[in-house]
């Protein structure tokens, strides 16, 4: 939907989902990796950790955590990342429940925003 156009630019209200709107489709396990690692993120932003600080949370190295911090998830299981949650004092809700029409279930992550005090 355009909102607005200015000089042959096209102005398009965002749905909320960048892969939605981009055209990309991700499987559940792709989404819930990436939702994973936007929390990593924000909890390295918001305690203000280095990279190196985080690896050695994390029992890793610190390419892991930039790779992680950069979207480049491929080499990680979401086990692997439910655990970097844990280990960085993130607690974690899973909550299962049928569909109401028996379609294809789906996969909601849900995520208090996290405020960073400086």
């Amino acid at each position: 939907m355009v909102d607005n156009k200015l000089d042959d630019v096209k102005i398009v209200k965002s749905s909320g989902d960048i892969f939605a709107d981009l055209g990309v489709e991700l499987d559940a396990k792709e989404r819930l990796k990436i939702d994973i690692a936007r929390r990593i993120s924000a909890a390295i932003e918001q305690r203000k950790l280095t990279q190196k600080e985080v690896a050695s949370i994390l029992k890793t190295d610190q390419a892991k955590v930039s790779n992680i911090t950069r979207g480049k998830l491929k080499e990680f299981t979401v086990d692997r990342l439910v655990n970097y949650l844990i280990e960085l004092g993130i607690d974690i809700d899973v909550r299962l429940s049928e569909t109401h029409d028996n379609r294809r279930g789906k996969l909601t992550v849900s995520a208090p925003r996290v405020v960073a005090f400086g």
